[in-house]
């Protein structure tokens, strides 16, 4: 299984050696490890923020049941080693428009909704998140109130 990963970051997470695009599975484990990251955020990782990982991960990539969860299983991986969000959040920024930064950021907001409950820890970083992938405070906002209008929570 360590080789598996190992394959895997080799060829996705490895710069692209002609200097070409990006992959795009590197900018979906990028989004994947901040929303990994939001359910880390108040100390207990629950069911509902698990399954609210990869309901967003299916819905804003495209992707099936198996290869969200195997880009969760490749985030968790990559969060251990990382020592910071730059690492992350600098692919997106750089690669992601400003209109799918809100998404990832309205993305965060359901999994820091996802139990039903907003701790303190969450929003902070949430707000830290979204400072580091450039997004307006009013951006950061809207997205937080269509989130609890759709999950019934305003």
């Amino acid at each position: 299984m360590i080789e598996r990963f190992k394959q895997f970051f080799e060829k996705h997470l490895s710069p692209a050696a002609d200097g070409g695009a990006m992959d795009e599975d590197q900018l979906h484990l990028a989004a994947a490890a901040l929303l990994v990251e939001m359910t880390r955020a108040d100390g207990e990782v629950k069911a509902e923020e698990k399954e609210a990982v990869a309901r967003a991960l299916g819905k804003a990539f495209t992707l099936d049941r198996q290869r969200s969860a195997e880009l969760i299983t490749l985030a968790e991986s990559e969060l251990a080693d990382a020592t910071c969000y730059f690492e992350f959040t600098s692919l997106i920024n750089k690669h992601f428009s400003q209109t799918q930064k809100a998404q990832v950021v309205e993305m965060l907001w359901e999994v820091a909704y996802a139990d039903a409950e907003m701790e303190m820890y969450e929003e902070h970083l949430l707000r830290r998140l979204s400072d580091l992938l450039h997004v307006p405070h009013a951006e950061f906002i809207r997205a937080k109130l269509r989130v609890q209008e759709r999950l019934g929570l305003a």
